[in-house]
């Protein structure tokens, strides 16, 4: 099939949707990377707050550690002062030689303690007698908060220790005691008090009571101990200097904010270890996601552009049409919104050609949807070449197409233009062994600045064409302002005609039909009529074919079927012939409704004669057959009407139970004074007889026309020679009439 050259809006807006899609590319993959680097910078949060954690158990750990190892020394004192000897010798006789030896010597010597102090109640030195560097005034001050402490003064008054475990209140009989963390002689020390009191002697409270003071200072030695113990790597107490990036550095301060101490350690990292020992896999990770990421990107650019191309041959396919190749209904409405807007804006005017080829549907119910196809095509191919390269040729479908051009809106323009593209569609088409002819009809509508939107173009334009059509076909149109007034005219005749037809305000009149004298009447055919309240009479190919349109025929050729049978219940020995719709006939329904109609009025259904077209017949062979059959089971006669005027087929005659042939009225006027259609009616009445039919011919209106149809043979003719329509009321009287009259006098009014 081929294709044709057109102004496609697809590929403008591809460029645009690559660009939309490869800007989405950049934030997905920003969106990527910043996750994986939140990812990152969560991990390493968690080992950072791990590793704070870590820190603060290591810290209440050394704290816990310093506090242990006063309670230590508080303890040794304890082992030493709660001995009975201690109380007889410290307590009520005091010996200095003894506590020199028994508790100075054990405290200094087995213990290690840097110092030991013994004082009496009053406070005043047992032992020893002094200390190299401590003057008295110094001693005091250095012993003075322990001295507090246990004698039950107020020790937070104090501004140069903080306690680690306070003495409080003796329990069970234990002596009361105190361990310090202060500044002694200058340097930190763990201080320990255990007051030595006679339990025998009740009037000897722990405030008048001799005391046992041990100093250690907090040395290598002690901080080796307490690491050892909690295993605090590398601890030390810092007296100046730098400390190292990894060591931590925690402070003990007093009650008055003076510090006591500094200590340094190395702390465990738990967190930093984990991120150090994840690092190179994430390292190697966050490459491999760089590399993925790369080929991910360009795997999906290549894929956007894979995508963008077959987007701009599926927008391709989406708005041409597939069989012809020119753009569709979608397409042409976009570009006629365009040039709305364009001329809008003060672009040169433009015109719209609204094409619909004529009889194109007769050529696919007889030659096959194929030769239509092909057909359609042909169409298209001519259609593009008349037009310029710039003009949008589209097929809005079926046999339907349209052109947008750029033109100023002259009459005689327009028209030339239009019968160009009807000369060039009505040439005969060369379909493999077919010669087709078919005609075109067009409606023109000029797009100025007046035009609303696409919508109201289309629609001056249809209406144009729907003039061009009602004034003969196969010529064009131009929209003009009338045709709204005739519009608003046809929609407000429709609703009358509906509600005419739902309130039995139609009627029915009655053509004879006689036989071939003349003689007799054997039959009517029923013939609708409308009166219109305002417009009054309306003739039949108005409204008939205003109900085709509408598809009101079906409720009109339902309520002609009924009415006609119960009016001609009053004549038994005549036919009654009713003319049947294609849309009508079929209908899946329309055997029912018949039968319906004919068990309701209780018409004979032998004397029931159903006229249908050649139309009817066209594209629906099997279905059609079907239903004729059914109704000829119910009695039901049928007959051929028009035969003759179209696609006259001997198929037709053969397939189809068809008792009557009807002869059309053109070929009736016309044996007067043409040889060929005198000849066609003498082979269309041998046809008839020779299949078994009786054939009739309608509008007889000479007694020369009637002599050569009687010669001929025909079986029955109707026509203004015998009698025109007329109410059912006086079909009885003329029918009775008729074998008094001579034949020369029959029905002479015209």
């Amino acid at each position: 099939m081929p294709r044709f050259k057109t102004q496609f809006g697809g590929p403008r807006d591809a460029p645009e949707t690559e660009r939309t899609r490869s800007s989405l590319v950049f934030p997905i993959g920003i969106i990527v990377v910043v996750a994986f680097v939140c990812v990152i910078i969560a991990a390493v949060s968690s080992a950072r707050r791990a590793d704070e954690v870590a820190i603060a158990q290591e810290t209440q750990l050394l704290t816990t550690g310093v506090r242990n190892y006063a309670d230590r020394i508080s303890r040794e004192i304890k082992s030493i002062t709660t001995a009975e000897q201690a109380v007889e010798h410290i307590t009520r006789n005091p010996d200095r030689q003894w506590i020199a030896a028994r508790v100075g010597g054990w405290l200094e010597t087995v213990l290690r303690h840097d110092f030991v102090f013994v004082v009496d109640r009053d406070d005043r030195l047992l032992f020893p007698d002094g200390y190299p560097g401590l003057d008295p005034v110094a001693l005091r001050f250095n012993l003075g908060p322990m001295l507090d402490v246990l004698r039950g003064a107020n020790p937070l008054s104090s501004a140069s220790f903080r306690i680690l475990a306070a003495a409080g209140q003796a329990q069970a009989k234990e002596p009361a005691h105190a361990t310090l963390l202060q500044i002694f002689a200058g340097r930190p020390a763990l201080v320990a008090g255990v007051a030595v009191v006679d339990d025998g002697d009740a009037a000897a409270p722990a405030r008048a009571a001799p005391a046992v003071v041990a100093v250690r200072f907090v040395d290598t030695d002690v901080l080796a101990d307490i690491a050892s113990r909690l295993q605090l790597r590398n601890l030390r107490m810092l007296v100046g200097g730098d400390v190292a990036d990894d060591d931590y550095v925690h402070e003990m301060v007093g009650s008055d904010g003076r510090l006591l101490a500094r200590f340094a350690w190395t702390p465990q990292k738990p967190g930093a270890e984990i991120v150090a020992s994840v690092f190179p896999f994430i390292t190697v990770a966050f490459f491999g996601f760089l590399l993925l990421a790369a080929f991910v990107l360009r795997h999906m650019r290549r894929t956007a552009r894979t995508i963008a191309s077959t987007e701009t041959r599926l927008r391709h396919l989406a708005m041409h049409d597939p069989l012809c190749g020119l753009p569709n209904r979608i397409y042409f409405s976009e570009r006629l919104e365009d040039m709305i807007q364009q001329v809008q804006n003060g672009g040169m005017p433009a015109v719209v050609f609204y094409i619909d080829l004529d009889h194109f549907k007769d050529v696919n119910d007889v030659l096959g949807h194929p030769v239509g196809d092909e057909l359609i095509g042909a169409v298209a191919m001519r259609l593009s070449r008349v037009m310029r390269e710039s003009d949008v040729v589209a097929r809005l479908g079926g046999d339907e197409f349209a052109v947008i051009r750029t033109l100023a809106p002259e009459t005689a323009a327009l028209q030339a233009i239009a019968d160009r593209i009807i000369s060039a569609l009505c040439a005969p088409y060369a379909l493999g062994d077919q010669s087709i002819i078919i005609g075109a009809s067009i409606g023109i509508a000029v797009i100025d600045d007046n035009a609303l939107g696409a919508a109201d173009v289309m629609r001056h334009a249809d209406m144009a064409l729907y003039r061009a059509k009602n004034e003969g076909r196969n010529r064009a149109c131009i929209y003009d302002a009338a045709m709204d007034a005739d519009l608003v005219h046809r929609k407000l005749l429709q609703d009358d005609l509906r509600r005419a037809i739902a309130s039995d305000s139609l009627r029915l009149e009655y053509q004879p039909v006689v036989n071939a004298s003349g003689e007799k009447v054997i039959g009517v055919e029923a013939l609708a009529r409308w009166r219109h309240p305002d417009h009054g009479e309306i003739p039949p190919a108005q409204f008939v074919a205003l109900a085709e349109r509408s598809g009101l025929i079906i409720d009109l050729g339902t309520w002609v079927l009924r009415r006609a049978c119960l009016d001609g219940k009053a004549w038994p020995d005549l036919t009654m012939a009713v003319n049947v719709s294609p849309l009508q006939f079929r209908r899946a329904d329309f055997v029912e409704v018949v039968e319906r109609t004919l068990a309701e009025s209780g018409f004979d259904p032998a004397l029931l004669e159903l006229e249908v077209t050649e139309s009817t017949l066209l594209g629906n062979v099997e279905t059609a057959r079907a239903a004729m059959l059914r109704l000829k089971a119910l009695g039901v006669k049928l007959a051929l009407d028009d035969f003759g005027t179209g696609y006259s087929s001997l198929q037709y005659l053969r397939r189809f139970p068809f008792d009557r042939l009807k002869i059309d009225h053109s070929f009736v006027r016309s044996i007067e004074n043409a040889a060929d259609a005198a000849a066609i009616v003498h082979a269309i009445v041998s046809l008839g007889r020779g299949l078994g039919m009786k054939v009739t011919a309608e509008g007889v209106e000479t007694a020369e026309q009637q002599l050569f149809l009687r010669a001929a043979g025909v079986h029955a003719m109707q026509g203004f020679r015998f009698g025109r329509p007329m109410p059912a009321a006086e079909i009885a009287a003329f029918h009775l009439r008729r074998a008094d009259l001579a034949p020369d006098r029959y029905a002479l009014a015209r």
